[in-house]
Parts: C-alpha cells; sequence; structure tokens
C-alpha cells in the first residue's frame, strides 16, 4: 500500500491538498520485535500511526516498575502528544512484534490544525484516548488478576477456547498491571485447577469457565468470533 493510500485511512477528512502536503514530510519506518521507537522524557518532532504490528506504549515508576497503558493494534495514532504539550514523550513505546509504522512530522501537522473538519476529528481522537485511560483505572481498580488476565485474552483475542498468544508472558504481566512472578502463580493455579493448559505459545481454556468474563451482550458480533455451540462473542 503506498503511503498516500495509508494516510487516506488515517485521515479521512484530509483534503486532498493537505494530504498532498503532509504526504511529503511523512516517511516509513519499520522496527523488529523489542526495538525502542522513544523512551519517556526524549524530545519528539514526529508521531506515529502504526500499519502493521503490535506497540506496547507504558511508563516506568520510581522504583523502576514497567506499568502498561496500552497494547496498541494496527490503526493507531501514538506520541500525538507533543503537539500539544512540551516536546517530550511522556510515555515510551516498544515493537512488541516486528512493526511498521508512518512517521508523522509535528510541526507540519500543526498546520494542517487550521482545517476544522479535521481538527475536529482529531479532537475527537484525543477525547477517546482520555476516556481510555479513565477506563483503564476502574479496569485496574475494580478486577482482581485472575479476571484481568481473562478479559485480556478476551478483548485482544475474542472469546474462544484456544489463544495462539503472540507476547511474552512478561507483557501480558504488565499489560494487566501485576508483575510476572504473580502472573505466573495465577497460570500454577489455573493449571492445578485444570482450567487451563499452555504449551508454548498456545493456550486453552475451558470454555464454559472463560465465558463468566465476557460481556452479557453477545448479539451484533460477527461468525468468526464465536465459541462452538455459543452465541457471539464481542
Amino acid at each position: 500500500m503506498e503511503l498516500t493510500d495509508i494516510l487516506k485511512d488515517a485521515f479521512p477528512s484530509l483534503s486532498d491538498e493537505s494530504l498532498a502536503l503532509i504526504a511529503g514530510r511523512c516517511s516509513l519506518a519499520e522496527y523488529p520485535k523489542s526495538e525502542v521507537l522513544f523512551l519517556e522524557g526524549d524530545r519528539g518532532s514526529h508521531f506515529f500511526y502504526l500499519i502493521e504490528g503490535a506497540i506496547k506504549i507504558f511508563k516506568t515508576s520510581p522504583a523502576g516498575q514497567e506499568i502498561v497503558l496500552k497494547l496498541l493494534e494496527p490503526g493507531t495514532f501514538f506520541g500525538e502528544v507533543i503537539l500539544l504539550e512540551k516536546n517530550e514523550y511522556p510515555v515510551s513505546a516498544v515493537a512488541l512484534t516486528g512493526s511498521r509504522v508512518v512517521r508523522i512530522p509535528a510541526d507540519r501537522f500543526v498546520e494542517l490544525l487550521d482545517e476544522r473538519s479535521f481538527r475536529n476529528d482529531f479532537i475527537a481522537m484525543l477525547m477517546a484516548k482520555q476516556r481510555y485511560l479513565t477506563e483503564r483505572v476502574l479496569y485496574l481498580t475494580s478486577y482482581d488478576v485472575e479476571e484481568r488476565f481473562f478479559r485480556f485474552l478476551i478483548d485482544r483475542y475474542g472469546l474462544r477456547t484456544s489463544y495462539d498468544l503472540d507476547i511474552s508472558k512478561k507483557d501480558i504481566a504488565s499489560a494487566i498491571g501485576t508483575i510476572p512472578e504473580t502472573l505466573s502463580r495465577l497460570i500454577d493455579r489455573l493449571k492445578r485447577r485444570e482450567v487451563i493448559s499452555w504449551t508454548g505459545s498456545t493456550l486453552v481454556v475451558q470454555a464454559d469457565y472463560l465465558e463468566q468474563f465476557s460481556p452479557d451482550d453477545t448479539s451484533d458480533f460477527p461468525p468468526d468470533r464465536m465459541l462452538p455451540g455459543k452465541g457471539r462473542i464481542p
């Protein structure tokens, strides 16, 4: 896919003229697994749009603990806070898998905010991220580690009986707001209860057990995300 086509998907309200302006300044970049895109406190002149792969966004506590804020999927912007605050990244970003991104220059992008429809879309995107962070706090305070683990599986991979995990146990622990040792103890306990089996990157979960962590409304989802003999799932 050409850069212009990617930008059209990323900025659907951008005029052809503005699209041409920004396309001339953007660039494509590829990051192998575990490659750091930027670190908290780095000065930034670009923000990013994820095309392929997965990116982990996290902060580091004073004690050195990694606190994952979000695991990004394709079609997501990140690092755009440098447009609105001082030009330093408030978080760190690392590639969880081999990833491909568009690097977007902040100075050129600011000029585009003069377009009303584009500006409105951009503000809406920022508000959606604010809502996500509020929900993240609620998630971490409302559920115990086991609930967060199974809800993470459902949110990232859908409700199913078998998961082919593409990230490490350490990254899963960070994503659900715990430490690897706590996750390992949980996994051992679930194995002893025969709730799960975990071989290599394949995790198998008892369907009846997993369903208790899924939303009740399963009426509006595609059939390729269904459990055998069960209703549609989120």
